[in-house]
């Protein structure tokens, strides 16, 4: 069929066409947002789960929900080896920014901004001697004594709450919106729980909305043990099959296109239910279908190419990063099956005492590859990621 009229959209972070079975979640996090901004109190949402579950979908989608609502959005996404206040002072400086420009076209000049810019020019100025990778150039007045003592937590607070301050007194609520939070360091992630929870106590009307992978919950709940108090996680996973099944037949539908249920459990089968999957098979087997309806024949063909094509991008990039030793560790994961995995029996089928492997399994972890989803377990982050390590080392 033509593709110039393929309504599925693989991609990372790319919107799919029916956003099926996410109605619950989406509004669990819009009564939070509604709550904070009203000055009423509400937990943070943390969204968690494997890649390819449609994480940064929801993020994005929230975000434009809580734009649309009168939201400052400060938007990052946690990269590897970067610091918090790196990618931080510049986000919180745009938004400060645009509170601003409001300001001016009402003809307003208010100290809790003026205040609020002080602190932000206080605190880049402290993590510069601290962080190596902070690179920011703040053109506002700082106010010494605030949000620059050198302490990260204390200053990280500072400036959260005198931000919030201003929020409140603008009526212009700020939500923090982090991708891959499980990339943020320990100490900085414990800061910024402590910073959010200050904010939370104050019931100032500025709040986070986080992603990031399973083992983000341990790693929150280590930096602070209140954190499962002050966030609401929520658990992303694959679609159940009645919102699989809209996801597929939905795209096709508006393109006055019919598939047949045979094909559909067919692609159901193939993606265990993952969004971006589906978005990937329901791309191929429109480009390989010749006519509506689509058939189950079409389906088989489609896996073939979208296995081809994940193995060269999806899967490989990740593969890529691995050395050697963390390659023949996940290897023998993929050889007992999808998981989850005693570490035992790993470091058995490699031949190796448990603490020889830890550091590698430690390693694994650090680079979101694996996750522990219960003490002495390992899974993959990334789903199907078992028979991509069978087809890349055939012998184990």
């Amino acid at each position: 069929m033509n593709p110039r009229y393929n309504p599925f959209a693989p991609g990372a972070g790319i919107p799919p066409p029916e956003l099926a079975g996410r109605d619950d979640i989406i509004e669990r996090a819009t009564i939070s947002l509604h709550r904070i901004a009203a000055g009423r109190a509400a937990r943070s949402v943390v969204l968690y789960g494997l890649r390819g579950v449609g994480k940064t979908v929801l993020l994005h989608k929230l975000t434009d929900l809580a734009e649309a609502e009168g939201y400052l959005s400060v938007v990052i996404e946690a990269p590897e080896y970067r610091s918090l206040p790196a990618m931080l002072g510049p986000a919180l400086r745009t938004a400060l920014i645009k509170m601003s420009k409001l300001n001016q076209a009402k003809a307003v000049m208010v100290a809790s901004l003026s205040q609020a810019k002080s602190a932000l020019a206080g605190f880049i100025k402290a993590a510069k001697l601290r962080f190596d990778d902070v690179e920011v150039n703040i053109d506002f007045d700082f106010e010494e004594g605030l949000a620059d003592s050198g302490d990260f937590e204390s200053d990280l607070t500072d400036l959260i709450v005198t931000v919030g301050e201003s929020a409140k007194h603008h009526k212009k609520p700020i939500v923090l919106v982090i991708d891959e939070l499980q990339y943020v360091p320990e100490e900085q992630l414990s800061a910024l729980i402590a910073a959010l929870h200050r904010a939370s106590q104050k019931q100032l009307p500025i709040t986070l909305l986080g992603a990031g992978l399973p083992q983000l919950l341990g790693q929150m709940g280590k930096a602070k043990s209140y954190a499962e108090r002050l966030f609401e996680f929520v658990s992303i996973d694959a679609l159940d099959n009645e919102s699989a099944k809209q996801a597929i037949q939905i795209p096709l539908e508006h393109e006055s296109t019919q598939i047949t249920d045979d094909a559909i459990d067919e692609i159901i089968a193939q993606t265990k239910g993952y969004p971006y999957f589906i978005q990937e098979w329901g791309k191929h087997v429109w480009d390989l279908a010749e006519s509506s309806p689509i058939q189950k024949k079409d389906a088989l063909n489609a896996t073939d190419v979208a296995l081809s094509e994940l193995d060269d991008s999806f899967f490989r990039v990740r593969f890529d990063r691995l050395t050697p030793a963390e390659k023949h560790y996940m290897r023998a994961m993929a050889e007992l099956g999808e998981g989850p995995h005693r570490s035992g029996d790993i470091s058995e089928l490699l031949g190796k005492g448990a603490s020889t492997v830890a550091p590698i399994r430690a390693r694994l972890i650090l680079k979101g590859m694996i996750y522990s989803p219960s003490h002495g377990d390992t899974a993959f982050t990334v789903p199907l990621f078992d028979g991509f390590m069978k087809r890349i080392m055939p012998e184990f």
